[in-house]
């Protein structure tokens, strides 16, 4: 006996002492990826298995007592053949494997990475996962077996294709693992089946456990660790997430977990449960700022309920495919919620206005910075009404101004009487200061809306225009050394929305007149354009573009009401107004702005009695 030999005897008999004494509980995460031989067969431990003959033989070897030790009465599939099995259709290829029965990579064919590169969404590098079954002998992930399948792959055209992978226990003994794939789409049906193993089958749930190590698919890798988390819904169907950010996140979660979502910015790996939920859930999103090869590593650890697979009823669906807001709602309730839309309030404009239109439009223009211009004459056409109605309120102040001049001399500085003069002079010509405001103000949620909208809508990905190579993420015109505030790049597309913006404020002002207040309106109304080109700078060109053009639109818009609109006119009616309210015969004025003149009435009042009370005191002196 040489020494190689009596050495692997010593170690085989220490494997054997320490199981007696403690059962080994696998931790996937940590091990190695296991190497397959083409010519001879591995088993579940990584050690060559012997030749046939030694296999036949009446005594066990040292690996099948440790193969014993380790997987107890599923010893006998932990030993095989790797085999891979590639199955495709229009939008996804998905690469099985027989050591484990299960998913090892998958490539969503229409899509590319940003430096051009097939789109693998999960591979045996970047992804490992455990199938922990509870027997009487201990946990055996069922992701170490072998299986044996009749499934030769191809294209799946016409109907869908069904894999099945079965591992034989024993005679009438057996795990099956049963794949659905479709003829097109992303979503694959997943069944996990245990025939006739209930006396071997221990008591506890099944574990699953999946760690994603995220690979970057967009260009700004910072970007790419904001965007991406777990999402998760529950079993009362309240929608939740890891927070957002570039930091580390974990959840416990106590209550049973219907679906979860392992999501990038734009695309998705999701785990259903078709049945019972998920009877407890654990998920981590965990940034290495160090590795800059990883956007985030995503853990989710959870249980499925064994009742249901014992039943046959151990029925999932897994999705591998974009997060595209006109694709997730028919795969599993409330999945759609995986495509943020904005807050609660600006939520239904996105889902139901902004959404809709957006996929109606993209049926007839082919460009998308064309159907970007599109959207935004469409949408100012529906606000014209607001808009006709804000410039009539500023026509109205700039007919007014010479008397809101006057009046300001003949009071002074005092800014308390200034504003109590003016909404009388607002009472007397029957104007209301909030009419201008108004429109002003509804445009406002439309404008946070694409905010939130389009940095989340995959349709940008990878659309280019004019010189944006890609409208889902900044047009970098100019790059250079990284910069406070302003990073390492200057967007074109946000210099025009700026000098626009700046436009449109002068524009503005030069019909707009001043309004008494501590602050400059006039002034703040060129800071804010500025401002926001910090913080735009970084955001998607085809926001920063949708803004540029819409600043364009709305001076166009108003250069156009502005021929038909005739401040003669207004300054008889107003005269009019006048003399009705100087007669008793004008409207009273109702809600806000009965309650404003109320109020201004009452301040001025008490300015009068505190005046009073001061001349009172200097004369008693």
């Amino acid at each position: 006996m040489d020494r190689n030999q009596l050495i692997g005897i010593v170690l085989i008999l220490a494997m054997l002492v320490g199981y007696q004494l403690l059962v080994p509980k696998p931790a996937p995460e940590k091990q190695a990826a296991q190497q397959t031989q083409p010519t001879k067969p591995t088993t579940a431990s990584g050690v060559a298995a012997t030749d046939t003959g030694a296999a036949n033989s009446a005594q066990q070897t040292p690996d099948s007592a440790a193969l014993t030790a380790k997987f107890g009465d599923f010893a006998t599939v932990a030993t095989g053949q790797a085999r891979d099995i590639v199955v495709e259709n229009n939008d996804i290829k998905v690469t099985f494997t027989t050591q484990g029965g299960r998913v090892k990579e998958v490539v969503l064919k229409k899509y590319k990475t940003f430096d051009q590169k097939p789109l693998v969404l999960i591979d045996e590098k970047s992804s490992q996962t455990l199938l922990e079954l509870p027997t009487n002998q201990g946990k055996v992930d069922l992701h170490k077996l072998y299986y044996q399948t009749t499934a030769q792959g191809g294209t799946v055209s016409g109907q869908a294709q069904q894999l099945v992978f079965r591992a034989e226990v024993a005679p009438g003994q057996s795990v099956e693992q049963v794949y659905t794939i479709p003829a097109e789409g992303y979503v694959l049906d997943y069944d996990l089946k245990l025939n006739g193993l209930s006396n071997a089958i221990g008591t506890g749930d099944i574990r699953f456990f999946w760690q994603d190590k995220m690979r970057q698919y967009e260009n700004d890798l910072s970007n790419n660790r904001r965007a991406a988390t777990i999402n998760y819904l529950t079993a009362d169907e309240d929608f939740e997430k890891l927070t957002e950010g570039e930091s580390n996140q974990e959840a416990t979660v106590e209550e049973p977990v219907q679906w979860f979502t392992i999501k990038h910015k734009y695309f998705l790996s999701g785990f259903v449960a078709r049945n019972s939920p998920l009877t407890k859930a654990n998920f981590k999103a965990l940034v290495n700022p160090a590795d800059s090869s990883v956007v985030k590593t995503a853990i989710a650890d959870v249980t499925l309920p064994i009742a249901d697979v014992k039943a046959g009823k151990g029925q999932y669906k897994l999705f591998y495919g974009p997060n595209d807001f006109q694709l997730l709602g028919s795969v599993a309730p409330e999945f759609d919620q995986n495509v943020y839309l904005g807050y609660s309030i600006l939520k239904p404009i996105n889902k139901y206005f902004f959404v809709p239109v957006f996929n109606f439009l993209e049926k007839f223009i082919a460009n998308y910075g064309l159907l970007i211009i599109a959207l935004v004459v469409f949408v100012k056409l529906i606000l014209t009404p607001l808009t006709y109605k804000s410039y009539i309120s500023m026509a109205k102040m700039r007919v007014l101004q010479p008397e809101l001049n006057e009046m300001k001399e003949r009071v002074g500085d005092d800014m308390a009487k200034q504003q109590s003069e003016q909404m009388k002079l607002y009472q007397e010509v029957g104007v209301s200061p909030l009419s201008g405001c108004v429109p002003v103000l509804a445009t406002m949620p439309i404008l946070f809306s694409l905010f939130m909208l389009f940095p989340n809508l995959i349709e940008l990905r990878q659309k280019s225009f004019l010189w944006a190579n890609d409208l889902s993420t900044y047009d970098a015109f100019i790059t250079f050394p990284t910069l406070p505030f302003i990073g390492s790049h200057l967007s074109l597309f946000t210099v025009l929305m700026t000098i626009s913006s700046i436009a449109y404020a002068y524009y503005n002002n030069q019909t707009t007149p001043t309004q008494p207040g501590p602050v400059n309106m006039k002034a703040m109304s060129y800071v804010f354009p500025l401002m926001f080109m910090f913080v735009l700078n970084s955001y998607p060109a085809g926001l920063t573009f949708y803004y540029f053009v819409s600043n364009v639109v709305t001076i166009a818009q108003q250069q156009l009401i502005r021929r038909f609109v005739d401040e003669d006119k207004i300054k008889a009616v107003l005269d009019e107004n006048r003399r009705k309210n100087a007669a008793g015969e004008g409207k009273k004025p109702g809600g806000f702005q009965a309650l404003l003149q109320k109020q201004l009435a009452a301040a001025e009042e008490a300015r009068k009695q505190a005046d009073e009370a001061q001349r009172r005191a200097k004369s008693k002196k």
